[in-house]
C-alpha cells in the first residue's frame, strides 16, 4: 500500500531528484556516484546505475526551522535508483556516524521507509570482529533504528523499482568510512539471486553470524507505531531528542538490538 509520510515531498519521475511541496524546504540533493562506492563492491569494475542514490539533508517544514536547530536535529530524505551493481543490489557503501562534537557520541539514526523495499544491514563494530550483525527487511511505513557506533548500509531490496526513505539524524552528522574501506566493505555482502538475497561473508573480517529478520517496533525509545516519524516530531518535538542526545537514554544502548 502507498505510504504518506505527512511531509509533502515526492521523488521526481525523471533523474533522481525531489519535488518539494508547499511549505516544505530542502536542498537540491547530493548525488552519490558509482565511482564513489566501487571500493566496497564485490566487483569494483561492474556497471550499474550512476548516480546510485541521492540524499537531501535538512528537509523541513518552514515552521520547524528554529526548533530543529535548537534541538540539533536534522531530517534527511534519500532515494535509491533501481537496477543492480554486478551481482549485488543497489546499495550504499557503508559507514559509521562520526562523533558529533556537541554531544561526544556517534549518534543514532531513525529510518522510515517511504517507497519500495529496503534492507538495512548493520554490524556492531568495524574492527576485525564485527560483533552482532543484522539484516532487517523493511517496507513502506516500517521504521529501523541504527544504534550509536554501529556500521551500516542501506540496500534497495527490489532491483525493478526505486526505493525512498526519510531519516532523523544529528545536525552535526558526519560519515566515517576509514575502517569500512580498510576491510573492503562491511562484514556481509548482499548478492542478488533468482529467489532473493543471498548473503556472502567478507573474509577480511573474523567469522560472524548474520541474523535476518523484519522490522520491529521501538517502544523503549517512544517511537510511535501510528505516526510517521516527521509528524511525531511535529506534534511532540521532544520525542526525537534521543537522536541528538543519545546519552539521555544511555542505559538502553548497551543491550539494544536494531
Amino acid at each position: 500500500m502507498p505510504f504518506y509520510p505527512q511531509l509533502d515531498i515526492r521523488l521526481s519521475a525523471g533523474p533522481l531528484a525531489f519535488d518539494y511541496g508547499q511549505g516544505v524546504f530542502g536542498p537540491y540533493p547530493e548525488l552519490r556516484s558509482l565511482d564513489a562506492i566501487r571500493y566496497s563492491l564485490l566487483s569494483p569494475n561492474c556497471d550499474g546505475p550512476d548516480p546510485v542514490y541521492c540524499i537531501a539533508m535538512d528537509v523541513r517544514r518552514k515552521e520547524h526551522t528554529e526548533a530543529l536547530r535548537q534541538r540539533m536535529l536534522l531530517f534527511g530524505v534519500v532515494a535509491y535508483e533501481s537496477g543492480r551493481l554486478g551481482d549485488e543490489p543497489v546499495r550504499s557503501q557503508g559507514h559509521v556516524h562520526a562523533i558529533a562534537p556537541h554531544c561526544g557520541w556517534s549518534t543514532p539514526e531513525l529510518i522510515e521507509i517511504w517507497q519500495g523495499n529496503a534492507i538495512i544491514y548493520a554490524q556492531e563494530k568495524v574492527l576485525d570482529d564485527p560483533g552482532h550483525c543484522v539484516a532487517i527487511e523493511a517496507g513502506p511505513g516500517d521504521k529501523v533504528v541504527i544504534p550509536p557506533g554501529w556500521a551500516h548500509c542501506i540496500i534497495n531490496g527490489n532491483p525493478e523499482a526505486r526505493m525512498m526513505f526519510g531519516a532523523w539524524c544529528d545536525r552535526q552528522y558526519g560519515f566515517d568510512y576509514d575502517d569500512v574501506r580498510a576491510h573492503g566493505g562491511l562484514a556481509w555482502r548482499p548478492l542478488l539471486r533468482e529467489d532473493g538475497i543471498e548473503w556472502q561473508r567478507n573474509s577480511t573480517y573474523a567469522p560472524s553470524r548474520l541474523v535476518c529478520r523484519t522490522a520491529r517496533a521501538y517502544p523503549e525509545l517512544g517511537v510511535s507505531d501510528a505516526l510517521p516519524i516527521y509528524e511525531q516530531f511535529a506534534r511532540d518535538p521532544s520525542s526525537m531528542q534521543w537522536v541528538s542526545e543519545p546519552a539521555a537514554v544511555e542505559d538502553i544502548w548497551d543491550a539494544f538490538e536494531p
